[in-house]
């Protein structure tokens, strides 16, 4: 997964786009270090899942640049 950040006219951070999902992990980072210079924020991750079963693993860091909201 990909998401990016800006700060709105506030201050706060807003989310540029919504979460895009990457086809790979190696991809996500790729494309996170290319948009790293366009906004205060970058992240990509992963998350193991079973969507058959609906169990979803903790998120897993791949890449982080600038200021981006605490993961859930």
């Amino acid at each position: 997964m990909l998401a990016a950040f800006d700060k709105g006219e506030d201050g706060e951070l807003v989310p540029a786009f919504e979460p895009r999902e990457m086809p790979s992990e190696e991809r996500a980072v790729r494309e996170a270090k290319g948009m790293a210079s366009r906004h205060v924020g970058v992240i990509a991750w992963s998350r193991p899942a079973d969507p058959k079963l609906g169990e979803y693993g903790e998120p897993v860091l791949l890449f982080q640049f600038g200021d981006v909201p605490e993961m859930d």
